[in-house]
């Protein structure tokens, strides 16, 4: 066989092999597009993207909002309370807040200067100000948030922290369990009395082991070396560590139930993982998403973990404010233990 034909043949085989690899086809031909169909529909493009800026509904309120609304580029929002406005501006959820003066100044415009979207917006809401109201000597008065609480890595250290709990949850309980069954471990563990709950048990107990000194390093860090406020009581931010750790155990369970090679198992938690990437807030805040999709991005385990970390973080919420994202992560937890129960195969 000369050197052209012993080539082909050969690529013949490798073409033949990759074709045969279902995993394979997913991550070359459908992994990227359902990707760039999620990006490109939570960052597309064709107008200017409008500023969000909530107003404080007091005396001169009504007057700012018609302003701005007459402003193509600036969205408004009107709170009843300056604190409730300005847990949004912590949030991210709008771009900056303006509080207008009772007296008939300048409004206020609170925003935090290291970021470029409410740095834009400081830019429109001048403009759409100029000329300043009535006698106002000013067009508008600024006040930076600088102070810990109200900065964007204040509002994605949480996120970050729920991303991990997801990622080590899903990757490191599915990868190990698609592990055993790749290396033909699962055979034995059949003709074994146990049962499969005290099989997953094992599991999702096993990863509570590392919890604390997992959460323990990333949160001394973000303390310490980012100054990262920690508001919120230590038993409150441990409940909701835990019910999080548990939840995505579940999660990697279920996704490594029936796959028989490692390949299978990346493709399905990277599939499980990513929408809850872009969508549940651990960058930006989901409220950026069309109104329509909030109440399905709340439903969102990862979604439900993040606001639960912020509320508890930098507002110092307790848990018993937390009900309802306690009440999803449950969920999502016992569901997922359940069907893994009825579906996972030993073999």
């Amino acid at each position: 066989m000369g050197r052209r034909a012993e080539i082909t043949e050969l690529t013949r085989v490798r073409v033949l092999g990759f074709i045969r690899e279902r995993e394979a086809i997913f991550w070359v031909f459908i992994f990227p597009m359902v990707l760039a169909a999620v990006l490109g529909f939570a960052f597309r493009s064709g107008k200017v993207k409008p500023s969000k800026i909530a107003v404080v509904d007091s005396e001169g309120a009504a007057a700012l909002v018609e302003l701005f609304n007459a402003d193509p580029e600036i969205k408004t929002e009107l709170f009843a309370t300056r604190d409730e406005a300005l847990a949004k501006v912590r949030n991210s959820a709008v771009d900056g807040m303006v509080e207008p003066d009772p007296a008939g100044g300048a409004p206020t415009l609170a925003y935090e200067p290291g970021r470029a979207e409410a740095a834009t917006a400081r830019l429109r809401v001048q403009r759409a100000l100029d000329p300043p109201p009535e006698d106002a000597t000013e067009t508008l008065k600024l006040d930076r948030l600088t102070q810990k609480g109200s900065r964007y890595i204040d509002f994605l250290f949480p996120g970050l922290l729920g991303m991990n709990l997801m990622g080590t949850g899903i990757w490191g309980i599915g990868f190990a369990i698609a592990d055993v069954r790749r290396r033909g471990f699962l055979r034995r563990l059949l003709v074994t009395p146990m049962h499969k709950s005290s099989f997953f048990a094992a599991f999702m107990l096993s990863r509570l082991v590392f919890l604390v000194m997992e959460i323990g390093v990333l949160a001394a860090f973000g303390a310490w070396v980012l100054g990262v406020p920690f508001h919120g009581d230590a038993f409150s931010f441990s409940v909701i560590c835990l019910v999080g750790a548990l939840t995505f155990a579940g999660l990697g369970i279920l996704i490594a139930s029936r796959v028989r090679t490692m390949e299978g198992a990346s493709g399905l938690m990277n599939l499980t993982m990513m929408p809850m990437w872009l969508l549940s807030g651990v960058f930006f805040s989901y409220e950026r998403y069309p109104e329509a999709l909030h109440p399905l991005i709340r439903l969102l385990p990862l979604t439900a973990l993040n606001d639960a970390m912020r509320a508890v973080m930098i507002d110092g919420n307790s848990i018993l404010t937390q009900g309802p994202e306690l009440l999803v992560m449950a969920a999502w937890c016992v569901v997922t233990f359940v069907v893994a129960l009825r579906v996972f195969r030993w073999e």
